[in-house]
């Protein structure tokens, strides 16, 4: 391993208590900072090496301040971490997700901008898909490279390593080829339409209680398999049933957790039972996937005992009733006989890519150019600042909204430009002066 002083420095910065101690221990794998609720806790830097995707580097964990110099905070963090700073690779700014941009927040911001250094804005402590979507607001603080983690559960924070050390040279071999990453896939549907049988399947085991009763997993089952390099996490979900039809709180439970499950999950396989039909209660199940912004793939199951298989008009019903799914690939397999299942692992695996897909602001602006379309409001500036679901915030010439229309066609476009196929594509718009 080549010496420390040797290594490219990345330097992780921030006003106090926004938990910059706990993503520098999240990235070192061990508990080096001291990590508390009392801001300024660390007041000398703080360093480690680290290792990502075989790639070393120091990491340096700047000092708080003490508290009582909030006016003073954005620079005197500057001045004790000028050093390192001035030496690093990369910075990374952290600021609180769970709380408003404070005046700190926007001066350190512009003092770190007008220092040249490429600077990784990471919105700490978003922990749900609900606070993710509000990490957009943080772009106001004009730094393009903007990701949602949460330092203590270890979100997002892979994606964050993977763009502060994409330029940074491989020098530890890997010797074991490891999985790229893991997905967590979550298998949803009504009761008694096989969501068990094809988990089964999946893994080529019998992990789950298949039988005909309806209901008869109550708990999450999950099973963990690689398959030609990726890992993938299988989570079949108890049956769910409206609240208003779970009288049993066992039941009111699994309803609570399941939704937890797909909260979790990065790729959702929703089950129809294709000798039933669709029905209204399919696509309030599908409705709780699409508000959490994961990647859909409709599993049209059981289709070996469907007399009249025609797909064509099995489709055409699914996306009447769950015409907002319009995205989601309708899929058709049996998880008894197999047919169907064996492909469903690649169609996972486009399903996450498609969701983790991040298009640079350049090439987002150049494609705006090409669009024809009336401009009411205009659109000035477009970019993406998270993923998983793609989300992308338009700067326009007023404050009202995208129409519904502009706005659908808008996706549309993306889509038919950059792919994005099994996953929703939020929308964010912005009047011009945020931009700054």
């Amino acid at each position: 391993m080549p010496p420390a002083e040797a290594l490219p420095t990345i330097v992780v910065v921030g006003r106090p208590n926004v938990g910059k101690s706990t993503l520098f221990n999240a990235i070192i794998g061990q508990r080096r900072s001291i990590v508390g609720d009392e801001p300024g806790i660390t007041r000398d830097r703080i360093h480690g090496t680290a290792e990502h995707h075989g790639r070393l580097f120091e990491l340096i964990d700047t000092g708080g301040i003490v508290r009582g110099d909030a006016e003073h905070i954005p620079t005197e963090i500057l001045k004790q971490a000028r050093h390192v700073i001035e030496t690093a690779v990369h910075i990374i700014f952290v600021v609180d997700g769970r709380t408003e941009l404070t005046a700190a927040d926007r001066d350190l911001a512009q003092l770190l901008r007008q220092l040249g250094k490429p600077v990784a804005l990471a919105v700490n402590k978003v922990d749900t898909a609900s606070r993710e979507s509000l990490a957009s607001d943080f772009y106001t603080l004009g730094i393009a490279d903007l990701f949602p983690v949460s330092a203590e559960h270890h979100l997002g924070v892979d994606d964050l390593l993977d763009h502060v050390t994409a330029g940074l040279p491989r020098n530890v071999p890997e010797e074991t080829p490891e999985p790229e990453r893991k997905i967590k896939v979550a298998i949803i549907g009504r009761p008694n339409v096989g969501k068990s049988t094809l988990l089964n399947a999946l893994v080529g085991e019998d992990r789950a209680i298949v039988s005909p009763v309806a209901g008869t997993t109550r708990d999450a089952v999950d099973v963990a398999i690689e398959r030609e390099g990726t890992a993938y996490v299988f989570v079949d979900t108890a049956g769910i049933r409206r609240k208003g039809k779970t009288k049993l709180m066992a039941e009111k439970l699994s309803v609570v957790m399941a939704r937890r499950h797909i909260r979790m999950a990065n790729v959702v396989l929703l089950v129809l039972d294709a000798t039933e039909g669709v029905i209204s209660a399919d696509a309030t199940i599908a409705g709780y996937a699409h508000e959490e912004g994961r990647a859909v793939l409709v599993c049209v199951n059981k289709w070996d005992a469907v007399a009249r298989k025609d797909k064509r008009a099995f489709e055409t019903s699914v996306r009447d009733t769950m015409k907002f799914l319009d995205y989601a690939p309708v899929l058709f397999i049996s998880a008894r006989t197999r047919f169907g299942v064996d492909g469903l692992y690649a169609r996972v695996r486009q399903a996450y890519e498609s969701a983790s897909g991040r298009v640079g602001t350049g090439e987002l602006n150049r494609f705006l150019e090409t669009l024809k379309s009336e401009r009411d409001p205009r659109i000035l500036y477009i970019t993406q600042p998270s993923v998983r679901p793609p989300t992308f915030v338009l700067f326009t010439d007023r404050k009202t909204p995208l129409h519904f229309s502009k706005e659908r066609y808008l996706v549309n476009q993306i889509r038919k430009r950059f792919g994005f196929e099994a996953t929703p594509i939020v929308i964010k718009t912005r009047p011009r002066n945020d931009r700054h």
